[in-house]
């Protein structure tokens, strides 16, 4: 399994829904086109999927952040060494 730690809060919930929530959706529209043939075709119903999305990220921008875990920081990437030569003129090489 992954060491990476999920968070459980509201917000992070909600925007965790979002995929799942698209997909459902094209499936629904998909079995509406075939079920009930032109009326619900899927050029005519697409703008269904936006306004899923932006129900979602609307309800995850107000949902509360109680308990919100952040990433873990990240320890920073090494940089030169002192002891290696610093070239400060710019074109010269070695």
């Amino acid at each position: 399994m992954s060491d990476r730690i999920h968070c459980r809060c509201p917000r992070c919930t909600i925007r965790g829904l979002r995929n799942p929530a698209v997909i459902i959706t094209v499936g629904v529209l998909f079995l509406l086109q075939e079920t009930r043939g032109g009326y619900f075709d899927f050029s005519r119903t697409f703008p269904i999927i936006l306004v899923v999305i932006g129900a979602i990220l609307l309800a995850s921008s107000l949902a509360p952040m109680d308990g919100h875990i952040s990433a873990a920081p990240t320890a920073p990437e090494p940089g030169p060494t002192p002891s290696s030569p610093q070239n400060t003129a710019p074109g010269q090489g070695q």
